[in-house]
């Protein structure tokens, strides 16, 4: 079984979530925070990016009333441009359709709440290749948390030590490891501008295409 995560792995939103924080703090009347910036916010969820959004940085507690001004508008118009202006990053569609030509199960964890996740996968084309799909508002906990792996790991039927997590980020490592899964991310995705290899994955890619190579060699490995 192979989970793949959605922002920063399958996908560059950051386009659209920067463009949707932008126009809510033009609409609260406050100053644009840029793409850039927004960048190095994303990976814990909307809430937390709008949180973020308002206090200009990675930590810290915006004004919970300023929260409950923004935070509603922000929903509004990321449900209008959820996948605008995302696309997928180079060799994803070719890496999953290899994925799933070989015969492994294929769910697709994130966590984006539903509506946002399966707009995008639907506008991208690729809902179809995913089994599963375990969005952030899915189950009570989400990455880091263990549970959505876990969950997905029963519903396949696979043990953990027959399992890949792919993923971009600190929470999809914290969550394999909790999990029992093996865990590879990709070099380009959001990490709040850390170098994921920092969080130690058993392995870093630079593209989906590398997929095919890194499999088949650990499957050699296992039969040698």
């Amino acid at each position: 079984m192979v989970l793949v995560d959605l922002d920063g792995t399958m996908v560059d939103s950051v386009p659209d979530l920067a463009w949707c924080a932008d126009e809510m703090m033009r609409r609260i009347g406050q100053p644009a925070r840029g793409e850039a910036a927004v960048r190095d916010w994303v990976g814990n969820g909307v809430e937390r990016l709008v949180r973020r959004t308002l206090i200009g940085r990675l930590e810290g507690e915006p004004d919970e009333a300023l929260f409950q001004q923004a935070y509603p508008i922000y929903l509004e118009l990321y449900a209008a441009h959820a996948c605008s202006r995302s696309q997928l990053y180079p060799g994803v569609r070719a890496g999953l359709e290899w994925l799933r030509e070989s015969g492994l199960a294929l769910g697709c964890v994130t966590n984006k709440a539903e509506q946002f996740t399966l707009t995008i996968l639907e506008t991208l084309g690729i809902r179809d290749l995913f089994a599963l799909v375990i969005s952030g508002d899915s189950l009570p906990k989400k990455k880091p948390d263990p549970l959505p792996l876990l969950h997905a790991a029963e519903h396949f039927g696979v043990v953990p030590t027959q399992a890949l997590m792919l993923g971009d980020s600190v929470s999809d490592v914290k969550a394999a490891r909790a999990a029992g899964f093996t865990v590879v991310c990709v070099s380009y995705g959001y990490n709040h501008g850390q170098d994921i290899r920092l969080a130690q994955p058993d392995a870093v890619i630079d593209s989906f295409e590398e997929l095919r190579g890194l499999l088949q060699s650990a499957r050699k490995a296992i039969t040698n």
